[in-house]
């Protein structure tokens, strides 16, 4: 497959707008590897190789342990995540997965204020929002991965 458009190119306004609220989230009491955790899983969701790719090099960059890459896919069976990270895994799935289930059950939620703040909880929600949104471009445009 070969990419479609570059939308970076052509809406460079738009592009660095969502850059200003990467900046914001990484800028964020929110831990990085959460973050990238949360873009790893939302991107395997949604089918985006390049996203998948992209983070999944970030995470190794940032000293990201080969198992916790490789579980990301599997969490909820793997014990290398804090229960931290697994509730924003679970609200992940669920936020990402939209239209397949009822959307965020009150025990997702539930389970994410135990381990985060209202602040941060705010925080998780852009980070999910922000990945669906990145993904959304990247599959449409076909980014290719390694790119």
């Amino acid at each position: 497959m070969s990419q479609r458009i570059n939308v970076a190119k052509h809406v460079p306004e738009a592009y660095h707008l969502f850059l200003s609220v990467e900046k914001l989230l990484h800028e964020s009491e929110l831990p990085a590897a959460t973050i990238e955790l949360i873009k790893l899983r939302a991107s395997q969701i949604n089918g985006c190789g390049y996203c998948v790719d992209m983070h999944s090099r970030d995470m190794k960059k940032a000293g990201e342990s080969d198992e916790r890459l490789w579980s990301v896919v599997t969490w909820r069976e793997a014990t290398v995540y804090s229960p931290a990270e697994r509730a924003a895994l679970a609200l992940t799935e669920e936020a990402t997965r939209l239209a397949d289930r009822e959307a965020v059950p009150d025990a997702v939620w539930q389970q994410a204020a135990e381990h985060y703040t209202e602040k941060q909880l705010s925080l998780l929600v852009v980070a999910i929002a922000m990945i669906n949104a990145w993904n959304r471009i990247g599959v449409t445009a076909r980014l290719t991965p390694g790119t």
